[in-house]
């Protein structure tokens, strides 16, 4: 039975809609255009709900989390056991997503995709493991053909048991940088030299064996350049369970709210399987991570935020929410110069 990813993802491009809401926009008590990028990014929210005022309702943010078999290779300035760990620590309420996401009114669902720890049942986990992390990728590909579809599949079901019109990415896994910057490296065809940095805190000698293995990597997967083929070599779980909710978001029109590095990387396989699920997206922030940056740049997105954050987890998504309200709020609230009875400027 195929994947639901090969159902098409409609272009939302509706040129009535648009005039509608830049024509609002345009009215409001202000000069066209001054609100910068706020304007732009309220033009985004109405075209992926398909209105001219968009309401936010009930967000998601989704942590989704897994080991990676690279990790043995000395890619992370981290122990594996610290995805686990940060996983109890999201559960508990202490790490930044979660400070961040009780501060924003954002329900936090975290996902164990294939972490190397077996977790005691409580609110707020869900357990969908493949397997106790990926292969490592240096010497076969990360996950079989088998387990890449039942990730992308989970994804996709999780979404769908999810209330609410937004969801926000976000994600955990020591060594999945290195996963990252594969992916990038592959299907954006840069050197990984550009697509690959310090990830956790790696030194400059620890740069240079992350960026020698992933090389290694990359030549021996050389004939993996389908974005599924891509995905199954070099992993991991956790991307992949995400790039099945950013497909299955895509096909029932929320807003997706893209974090950093790793979240971009699902959505950068997401759109090479299925075409116009990036205009769905919004990007948080742009990361110091430098692939990053390229990530953006070939998907087409702006990200709202420049924080010098190298976190994950979704804690950029979560900082950059409070700017989707405010998009919503002022198509919905504010003023337009004949409400007012505010005089527009001369000749106008």
């Amino acid at each position: 039975m195929p994947l639901p990813i090969l159902f098409p993802i409609p272009d939302l491009h509706d040129s009535a809609l648009d005039q509608r809401l830049q024509t609002l926009l345009d009215n409001k008590t202000k000069p066209v255009g001054s609100l910068g990028k706020l304007e732009a990014l309220a033009m985004r929210l109405g075209a992926v709900l398909g209105t001219d005022a968009p309401v936010l309702v009930q967000p998601q943010m989704v942590v989704c989390a897994g080991d990676h078999g690279l990790a043995l290779r000395g890619v992370s300035a981290y122990p594996s056991d610290v995805t686990w760990q940060m996983v109890e620590n999201f559960l508990a309420g202490g790490a930044a997503v979660s400070v961040l996401a009780r501060q924003h009114g954002l329900a936090m669902t975290v996902v164990d995709c294939g972490v190397r720890h077996d977790f005691a049942p409580r609110p707020g986990l869900i357990v969908r493991k493949i397997a106790p992390g990926t292969a490592d990728s240096s010497v076969g590909p990360a996950m079989t053909l088998m387990q890449c579809e039942t990730a992308i599949a989970n994804g996709m079901a999780l979404v769908r048991e999810l209330p609410g019109n937004a969801l926000l990415l976000g994600e955990m896994g020591i060594g999945n940088s290195s996963a990252a910057a594969l992916l990038l490296s592959r299907l954006a065809g840069l050197d990984i030299a550009v697509c690959s940095g310090v990830g956790t805190g790696l030194d400059t000698a620890g740069l240079e064996r992350k960026r020698q293995v992933l090389r290694q990597v990359l030549a021996l997967h050389a004939q993996a350049t389908h974005p599924l083929d891509a995905l199954m070599a070099f992993g991991g779980f956790e991307i992949a369970t995400l790039v099945g909710v950013v497909l299955q978001a895509a096909r029932e029109r929320r807003v997706i709210v893209v974090d950093g590095f790793i979240a971009t990387a699902a959505v950068l396989v997401a759109e090479g399987l299925r075409p116009n699920v990036v205009q769905r997206c919004v990007a948080a922030h742009r990361s110091t991570e430098p692939g990053h940056a390229l990530m953006l740049q070939h998907l087409g997105l702006e990200p709202l935020l420049q924080l010098d954050l190298r976190l994950g987890e979704g804690s950029g998504a979560a900082l950059a929410w409070p700017l989707l309200q405010s998009a919503c709020l002022i198509l919905n609230q504010m003023a337009s110069f004949d409400s007012a009875g505010v005089s527009r400027k001369d000749g106008e």
